[in-house]
């Protein structure tokens, strides 16, 4: 996700480290690097010039000029600016005091909106919430139907609007707040209607439903793909109905970055969470200061050690950590990993979520398939427990062997083997050892 302008603001940090100090000249340099790398990311103008002149700003201060290490200086301040670009700080839910709670879900068609009340409804029954979801559109009865099957699928109570219900939206809106009160739901997450672009009768129908519902969180769901548009359209949803916060879906496939850098300093607006997939349990909290450092090139390692916990088992992290410290890394613990990754999200993603630099550096580079994940394990399981332990005896007849029983060519056989030998080296080196030596024995 936001690919491109990370490449950029990497190529900034990367000209700054190489200056022995910071002058108005090589500032002025960086600073249009900067602008462009913005501009190509399809971020606003407007908050492109201020993000500019903050920097500008603080950057040419004596203290920063005068310090020992003055190109860190400025770097430090490029991504305290971006972070509060972002947002400055983690926003959480509100809740009312005197449930329920109404969370009501607005924005445009395609937005993936039916979909991401599923997700939060499923975030927050993680937090022992008692979630309650119902879909109050108008125009379009199926509504109702795709969010009633996403609610069976996570097991969520689904609250369905009858014909005549529907004929009486007022009515209707205030019996599922009723039902839900009285049936100790917390919070009731609504799903609203959707048009291709805002007009006056969706923006009648939604300010008809604000007012009878009264939500604490009246949400945005923005497509994060669709750039600049998600933001005007963001815009004429705040300043029509009046908006809370903001979720932003499809950001793992975003790779300009337009969207999340300009909303919230258009809107005013803190993005809470955002879609990263498809999947049902693929809504993650946004953290203003972890997305700067992702960009900046400094990984989001407490993220990834956050999914990790939730994810993986202990007693086999535990036991892995033991057997690299002794080199005993086979491919049976390569399997096992391959199978913790998948639950960890796209591999893409977790790889990304690394430091450019340091330690890391090869890993983060790795270019992974998503989906040969799958096939790796399929070949891992056509190997005897012999060739797991000991790759080495693996030789040519055998390779054709693993690929028949896997299915597979012999060409991801040999991929697969190249990718654990890489993968072994790396971690006998002495920061990945010194690192190991944090766990138990």
């Amino acid at each position: 996700m936001l690919d491109q302008i990370s490449d950029r603001l990497q190529a900034v940090v990367k000209f700054l480290r190489g200056e022995a100090k910071i002058t108005e000249k090589n500032m002025g340099e960086a600073l249009k690097m900067l602008r462009m790398a913005f501009l190509e990311a399809d971020v606003s103008y407007k908050v492109v010039k201020e993000f500019e002149a903050h920097i500008k700003e603080k950057s040419l201060d004596e203290a920063v000029l005068d310090s020992l290490t003055p190109a860190q200086q400025v770097i430090k301040i490029v991504r305290d600016e971006l972070t509060d670009m972002l947002g400055h700080s983690q926003s959480k839910l509100e809740f009312s005091p005197a449930p329920p709670s109404v969370f009501m879900l607005v924005g445009l068609q395609g937005a993936g909106k039916t979909t991401t009340c599923g997700k939060l409804a499923r975030k927050v029954a993680e937090q022992k919430k008692a979630p309650l979801l119902v879909s109050f559109d108008l125009k379009r009865p199926a509504a109702q139907d795709q969010l009633k099957i996403i609610g069976q699928t996570l097991q969520i109570p689904f609250y369905e609007l009858s014909r005549d219900q529907m004929a009486h939206p007022q009515e209707a809106l205030r019996e599922a707040v009723d039902y839900a009160r009285e049936h100790g739901h917390d919070p009731l997450i609504v799903d609203t209607a959707g048009r291709l672009h805002v007009d006056e009768e969706l923006m009648e129908e939604l300010r008809l439903a604000r007012s009878i519902l009264n939500p604490v969180e009246t949400i945005y769901v923005g497509d994060a793909m669709t750039g600049q548009d998600a933001v005007r359209s963001a815009s004429e949803f705040a300043e029509r109905i009046g908006l809370t916060s903001i979720i932003l879906t499809k950001l793992d496939g975003d790779a300009r970055g337009g969207a999340a850098l300009s909303i919230v300093s258009v809107t005013g607006k803190p993005i809470k969470f955002v879609g990263v997939g498809e999947k049902l349990d693929r809504l993650e909290v946004f953290h203003p200061d972890r997305m700067a450092s992702r960009i900046m090139g400094m990984g989001d390692v407490l993220s990834l050690i956050e999914k990790a916990e939730k994810e993986t088992d202990l007693k086999e992290t535990e036991e892995l950590a033991r057997k690299l410290r002794k080199q005993e890394f086979s491919l049976e613990d390569f399997r096992k990993q391959l199978i913790q990754l998948k639950k960890m999200g796209p591999l893409s993603q977790v790889l990304g979520d690394l430091p450019v630099g340091g330690p890391f550096k090869q890993m983060s580079k790795l270019k992974v398939d998503d989906k040969k994940l799958a096939y790796f394990e399929a070949i891992i399981n056509s190997m005897t427990p012999r060739e797991r332990d000991n790759p080495k005896i693996i030789n040519g007849s055998r390779r054709q062997r693993i690929a028949r029983g896997s299915g597979r060519p012999v060409s991801e056989v040999n991929q697969l083997l190249k990718q654990y030998l890489e993968m072994r080296k790396l971690m006998k080196k002495s920061q990945f050892q010194k690192m190991l030596s944090s766990f138990p024995n």
